[in-house]
């Protein structure tokens, strides 16, 4: 998993490459993912009517967490540029969602989650950051 602002060298991502002058009424996308992202055991990045953030989101359910989800379509100009900042966040060939952030790290899509699912690694990630409590 990679920290919000520790990604490769090709996608770091911090206050210092993407600081825009901005007051506490109106966050840049950065500022509002990276709060939603830090401020949640567990937050998915989808688009209404994507059948694999409903995966997702149903696969999270059914071990017992209640997810964050921020339907980026839902939130206008914010919500498009936070899409375009997930572009970033996903692996070449990937879709940018669902994106998946656990404990403030970004997880991965779709292929990732399920991976970690498969894997036996999902349920200990998600114990980790406070997401499930058994």
């Amino acid at each position: 998993m990679m920290n919000i602002q520790t990604l490769p060298n090709q996608f770091i991502i911090n206050d210092h490459n993407h600081h825009q002058e901005s007051n506490t009424s109106n966050p840049t996308a950065f500022e509002t993912l990276r709060h939603l992202a830090s401020g949640n055991a567990v937050v998915i990045f989808v688009i209404s009517g994507c059948c694999m953030c409903h995966v997702v989101k149903q696969l999270l359910f059914g071990l017992g967490v209640g997810p964050t989800v921020v339907e980026l379509d839902r939130h206008g100009s914010t919500g498009r540029e936070m899409h375009a900042l997930l572009r970033h966040f996903a692996s070449e060939g990937q879709q940018p969602v669902p994106a998946v952030f656990v404990g403030g790290k970004f997880l991965g899509g779709i292929e990732a989650v399920m991976s970690c699912h498969i894997n036996g690694t999902l349920v200990p990630l998600l114990k980790d950051a406070g997401a499930l409590w058994l």
